[in-house]
């Protein structure tokens, strides 16, 4: 058995929540503190954190530390949210954290955020039934808004949206007490975003479920189902909500039992609940009460080999990358076919790259998308895929490799450019994964040049310094023999050995 402690820092509070881990057991939750520190304020109208902030701060994880010294703590985590992710004086303030209490906080990308906290849901027995017919899994916080959609248990996409509830409370803050009815002005500002939201992403889906993370919903979900139930209908959900409407925050809290009477947060936290149900138009309602510190027991949990996780994550990435390509027309029987030809070379090469299952998973993400740039551009194809991949969440990919994947799609046509000109987006480490993935897609796209699949069996081996492709085909492959001698040569210089083509011909 293990304990682990997950420290959180929100736009309005940090949290510490203890874990009991054990190989085949449920984790379970010992602990949990909160204590409200308001970062989002200094963040969203500063752009950065000031010393009273960061001494509170300092104060309240040596409180933490003390509890967790008291636990006997196995490992902990500590994130901060977007929250520090836009303040301008990051990285002194993570220092200063550090010097004053040991503890080493990370600042992971929204993507990373969202995945961590998703993977808490994605854990649980119900998830993959639900989204088999159809669901939303939305992510409410202080700085942000995460929607990711899913029909027929597969990712349709997932959008970040700049609109949280402690990032709206900063922007009208001026008008709350100068306007009767305060949360039609938080209407407007959350219906533009949504309706957006709505008219490119769901026209063609229809979902049974909403499932919610974030503050207050599991107080909510009570209010509305007093026998305590985690799933209700939305429709009964916004027929109480808009009750709520219509009274002040100390009303609420007090009708509702809250601790805190007087959170000016309360009111926008119905109001997002509210028209996110109204808007994507869900029959149902579930509220699992998780939020990214157990996200966070899981995926140490997950690490170590307590848990296995029922849901395939790599599944939801590839599903992911094929909904962008199809948004960007790209998607392809060449998409197949490049797919299926780069992992085959990469299985047949695992003794000469050296790299493993998350980098094949990448490679194929790669090959999905290494044509949608032209969607945008068809001169400019390679630069416009880079930063379509850049600029989309795709759940479950990290930041940097993102990166990598947008970089091996890049290079999949220029020249690879030498590692000081990429040094300030890439490690040496994801340079080289950069370098041999390009080189594997730069051979596996050669073999389909004309697009229209002339082999039908390809085999893939290592003879000495050489990898051997075989092909089955009918057809004259002179295109593809010509192009893929001159794509060879990337893959000769980074794996020392000759790629060559050999043909079976088939006859009618």
């Amino acid at each position: 058995m293990k304990l682990f402690a997950a420290i959180y820092i929100g736009s309005y509070e940090v949290s510490l929540k203890l874990f009991e881990l054990a190989a085949k057991k449920p984790i379970r939750e010992i602990d949990c503190v909160r204590a409200r520190v308001d970062s989002g304020k200094d963040s969203y109208q500063k752009g950065y954190i000031g010393y009273e902030l960061l001494e509170e701060l300092g104060n309240l994880l040596l409180e933490y530390r003390k509890i967790m010294e008291g636990y006997r703590v196995d490992s902990y985590a500590a994130y901060a949210g977007g929250v520090f992710r836009d303040i301008k004086n990051q990285l002194f303030v993570l220092d200063q954290l550090y010097i004053r209490t040991g503890i080493r906080i990370q600042v992971p990308s929204n993507s990373e955020h969202r995945f961590i906290g998703y993977k808490s849901v994605a854990f649980r027995q119900e998830f993959d039934e639900m989204t088999k017919q159809g669901a939303a899994v939305v992510d409410i916080g202080g700085g942000n808004l995460q929607v990711t959609l899913f029909s027929k248990g597969r990712v349709v996409t997932t959008q970040h949206m700049v609109l949280g509830t402690a990032r709206l409370f900063e922007q009208l803050s001026g008008i709350q007490n100068a306007v009767a009815h305060y949360e039609n002005q938080i209407e407007e500002m959350v219906n533009k975003d949504l309706e957006v939201f709505k008219s490119l992403y769901l026209k063609d889906y229809k979902m049974k479920y909403i499932i919610f993370m974030g503050d207050y919903i599991m107080d909510l979900m009570k209010k509305v189902e007093k026998k305590g139930n985690k799933i209700v209908s939305a429709e009964k959900f916004v027929k109480a909500m808009r009750k709520l409407y219509r009274k002040n925050t100390e009303q609420i809290a007090v009708e509702m039992d809250l601790a805190n009477e007087s959170d000016p947060l309360l009111i926008l936290y119905i109001v997002f609940y509210t028209r996110v149900t109204e808007e994507l138009g869900a029959e149902e309602i579930w509220a699992p009460g998780v939020n990214v510190s157990d996200g966070m027991a899981y995926d140490y949990a997950e690490r170590l080999r307590l848990i296995k996780p029922l849901h395939d994550f790599d599944e939801d990435v590839l599903s992911a990358a094929k909904q962008l390509s199809r948004r960007y027309e790209s998607f392809s029987p060449h998409i197949d076919a490049l797919t299926q030809m780069a992992t085959l070379v990469f299985d047949a090469m695992k003794r000469v790259h050296g790299m493993g299952k998350r980098e094949r998973l990448l490679l194929s993400v790669a090959a999905i998308l290494h044509d949608c740039g032209k969607y945008v551009s068809l001169a400019h194809g390679p630069e416009c895929a880079y930063n379509i991949i850049m600029e989309s969440e795709i759940i479950g990919l990290t930041h940097l490799e993102r990166e990598i994947v947008a970089c091996a799609v890049l290079y999949n046509t220029y020249p690879l450019e030498d590692y000081e000109a990429l040094a300030d987006r890439l490690d040496r480490a994801s340079y080289m994964t950069v370098a041999k993935l390009s080189a594997i897609l730069r051979v596996s796209n050669a073999m389909d040049r004309s697009h229209r699949q002339k082999f039908k069996h390809v085999k893939a081996a290592i003879r000495g310094r050489q990898l051997v492709i075989t092909v089955e085909t009918q057809d004259q492959m002179i295109l593809e023999k010509g192009l893929f001698a001159v794509k060879a040569e990337m893959f000769e210089r980074i794996f020392g050995m000759q790629p060559v083509i050999r043909e079976k011909r088939m006859f009618h």
